[in-house]
């Protein structure tokens, strides 16, 4: 039996969720906040033994790994909040480190009003809708330690196709 209505989480069981998800789990990668409707999110990258390189640093795979899901995720959401199927995903990402990160880290998503309304009327217009976003990795003195740039893909499904979702 096919699902017809986008799944909807709270924002607490959306925390929760990805909070177990292993590749983020593993990495010591948390959500500490999620913003009401799913517009915001903030991401802490804890230091541990698993997490550093040979110079005691964060590895760059780890700071990746903290950028990679959440804008797709916050778009899915918000979508699904609006009773809109969609399929979502990273695209591309390029990030640049700037300095070793040497504490743990935080990173802060957020989609703006003109965010939604360009990917509504992208996907009213096209069926699907390309999105850049900017975001920056900062350790506790509040110093960027990598920049990353991301672009994520939307697209409405076809008919016999399902929302595309982990969870």
């Amino acid at each position: 039996m096919k699902r017809r209505d986008p799944r909807v989480l709270s924002e607490r069981q959306g925390r929760w969720l990805i909070n177990l998800f292993p590749p983020l789990l593993f990495n010591r990668i948390r959500v500490v906040e999620i913003g009401p409707g799913c517009r915001s999110c903030r991401v802490r990258v804890a230091r541990s033994r698993l997490t550093r390189n040979l110079h005691g640093t964060t590895f760059g795979g780890t700071i990746y790994t903290a950028v990679d899901p959440f804008h797709a995720l916050m778009y899915w959401q918000v979508f699904a909040r609006r009773g809109e199927r969609v399929q979502v995903w990273l695209r591309r990402a390029r990030i640049d480190y700037v300095r070793p990160a040497a504490s743990a880290l935080e990173l802060r998503f957020e989609l703006t009003d003109e965010d939604i309304e360009q990917a509504v009327a992208a996907l009213a217009s096209e069926g699907r809708c390309l999105r850049n976003h900017r975001v920056e990795a900062l350790d506790d003195e509040g110093r960027i330690c990598a920049i990353a740039e991301t672009e994520v893909y939307l697209r409405r499904p076809h008919a016999e196709q399902r929302e595309v979702s982990v969870f």
